[in-house]
């Protein structure tokens, strides 16, 4: 099993509308993807007013996460909106072989 993470940021006040975006759009397409086996959204609050988000997500396999990345699994998704939402992301994906289920 492989575990997918992603971290991003947004002011603090955009964080609830940023996870009900979520929830419809990243979240909603990892959990539609064959051989997704979970999706978490991870949330805290940062000094400054900010909120940092991290995705957790548990794949059969690679196969499994390319057909939700593409070919070229570190880089990260974005969404439409993304850019009115998040005030610093990361531009790739991390990935381990998760050694105890």
């Amino acid at each position: 099993m492989i575990a997918r993470t992603w971290r991003g940021e947004t002011s603090a006040g955009d964080a609830d509308a940023y996870v009900a975006y979520l929830e419809h759009t990243g979240l909603a397409e990892y959990r539609a993807t064959p051989g997704n086996r979970g999706a978490h959204l991870l949330r805290r609050e940062l000094p400054g007013d900010r909120t940092e988000f991290v995705t957790l997500t548990f794949w059969d396999d690679v196969d499994a996460v390319r057909r939700f990345a593409g070919d070229d699994i570190t880089v990260a998704v974005f969404y439409p909106e993304d850019d009115r939402f998040l005030a610093a992301r990361d531009l790739v994906a991390h990935h381990y072989e998760v050694a105890s289920p």
